[in-house]
């Protein structure tokens, strides 16, 4: 939502001002409590994009005051890309997320825009849940509030929003029982990441054996479509038992044609991991027949998996906590970069560096250890891909071939 930004910073002040109404106002709730009757406060659920940070969706508040003609959106969800080092801040867990107000009609047009469709749930409150949310909006509004630590799974756009709604109800909320869910923050972001495979495939790298762990539902709501599932399917229970459902209505914004998306890269990772092995087994068949020993395969492909390694051991140091202990990294080893010039100067002399019977130890526990943590397909084919070679190399050390 980054292209927001300008039409934000334009309308903010004046919008934050009004939101609740004057000072006096906010002094006096007794007074201004009435005046919430032409007030709806909605959640808005948006569907997902074509970028990697859209492919889950977003959510955000909607308050609209009829009387007074205001309409707007609360987005938990700015960031800009031209903060220093977004990148690498975003992969160490250390970006930096911010609270923006604009029309709600901006907001929805941006959307439309993009081809993603609106959903908005009318919350059933009472003028007294009204004024504490809207006061709760104006206090996070504020320019030493609004800036957030943002956390994909458990501090993101869509829990600022729910926290903001349920945590100023004056009951609590139940959420309908649908038996025992086993589903992991993996399986979960796998619904929706499904036709960008790439972008799987580094969500799979990068997420390590805890991101395989079952979750509850109050962690499951990291995901918009899965608040908006809850949210649909709760009720608001008050101090004497008396029971509300938590939407009052449902409306479709929004709902553009079905489209079919391609990947911008047409060969998915399983099919570029099956390419490396048919060139391994290439590289070997070829040595076999010509009796030489081409090492320079060698050298490459232990760079490679050593330098995947220190991304993984990098991970190891970041503050998502699903990402630090990451099973992957015994196949994609940063020690491997560490051998590979004393393992090519052996390979050159055809001799079997012993670090090699390690790496294929190693390789063998990454697949054991694959009971716990789900891994990519590709992943499971580099691995064959690096095992046929160390095997083909003990062969040919071991007999000479000449």
């Amino acid at each position: 939502m980054k292209h927001l930004n300008i039409i934000f910073r334009a309308c903010i002040l004046a919008i934050s001002l009004s939101l609740t109404g004057s000072t006096t106002a906010q002094n006096k709730p007794q007074t201004a409590i009435p005046a919430m009757d032409s007030v709806a406060i909605s959640l808005i659920t948006c569907g997902p994009g074509q970028e990697v940070y859209s492919l889950y969706g977003h959510t955000a508040i909607r308050f609209h005051d009829k009387a007074r003609g205001q309409d707007i959106a609360i987005n938990y969800g700015m960031f800009s890309f031209h903060q220093k080092f977004f990148i690498l801040r975003f992969v160490f867990g250390l970006t930096d997320y911010e609270m923006g107000i604009a029309p709600f009609d901006y907001f929805l047009e941006a959307y439309k825009q993009e081809g993603r469709w609106v959903r908005e749930q009318t919350l059933n409150l009472t003028n007294e849940e009204k004024w504490a949310i809207s006061q709760a909006i104006d206090e996070n509004y504020r320019p030493e509030n609004r800036v957030y630590r943002y956390n994909y799974f458990y501090d993101n756009c869509t829990t600022r929003a729910r926290d903001m709604i349920v945590s100023h109800l004056t009951g609590r909320v139940h959420y309908e029982d649908e038996g025992e869910s086993h589903a992991s923050f993996r399986s979960m972001i796998h619904q929706w990441n499904g036709y960008a495979r790439w972008s799987r495939l580094g969500n799979d790298l990068l997420l390590g054996v805890k991101a395989d762990l079952p979750t509850n539902r109050s962690e499951r709501q990291f995901l918009p479509d899965t608040l908006s599932h809850d949210f649909d399917h709760a009720t608001i229970v008050d101090r004497h038992g008396h029971k509300r459902p938590l939407v009052l209505s449902n409306e479709m914004l929004y709902s553009p044609a079905m489209v079919i998306s391609t990947p911008a890269f047409p060969y998915s990772p399983a099919y570029c991991a099956w390419m490396l092995f048919a060139f391994v087994v290439g590289v070997i068949l070829l040595e076999s027949y010509t009796h030489k020993l081409y090492w320079g395969v060698d050298a490459i492909l232990l760079t490679a998996d050593g330098i995947a390694g220190l991304i993984l051991l990098a991970m190891v140091f970041s503050q998502h906590p699903t990402v630090s202990l990451n099973f992957q990294i015994l196949l994609l080893c940063p020690l491997t970069l560490v051998f590979a010039y004393p393992v090519t100067k052996q390979l050159r002399k055809r001799q079997f560096h012993s670090y090699l019977s390690t790496m294929a130890g190693l390789i063998t526990l990454t697949m054991i250890l694959g009971y716990w943590q789900h891994y990519d397909t590709a992943i499971y084919i580099v691995a064959l891909s690096l095992l046929t070679r160390i095997l083909a190399l003990r062969m040919w050390c071991k007999y000479r071939i000449k």
